[in-house]
């Protein structure tokens, strides 16, 4: 499974649509391990872009800070399971919470 998280300063964005990079972490899901992580540059971000090149990444599941609910419903289209308003932290700590099951989602930190 792979796993994608927006970006900036080497943790979350709150953000979904103003991130720098996107982790994108490779998991067994048997043996609850991360097995390899890389960092993406996206393209520039223009509405509807980021679900399509993320699936295109092979990504399964997105955690994020906020996210607007149209980016919600093409990741919903694509069958790409989306996780928002986890706060912000490393995407190695991230990802580790979603594999032990204690990832905590909470509001969405995106109004539009």
């Amino acid at each position: 499974m792979k796993i994608a998280i927006p970006m900036a300063n080497g943790k979350l964005a709150m953000h979904f649509g103003h991130c720098e990079q996107f982790a994108l972490v490779e998991v067994d899901e048997a043996t609850r391990q991360q097995r390899d992580m890389v960092l993406l540059t996206p393209p520039p971000h223009e509405p509807g872009l980021f679900p399509r090149w993320l699936h295109e990444q092979g990504a399964e599941v997105i955690i994020a800070g906020g996210m607007g609910q149209r980016a919600q419903q093409l990741f919903a289209e694509k069958g790409i399971r989306v996780i928002y308003g986890v706060p912000s932290d490393t995407p190695e700590a991230i990802v580790q919470a979603f594999l032990d099951g204690t990832i905590v989602a909470g509001e969405n930190l995106c109004d539009h």
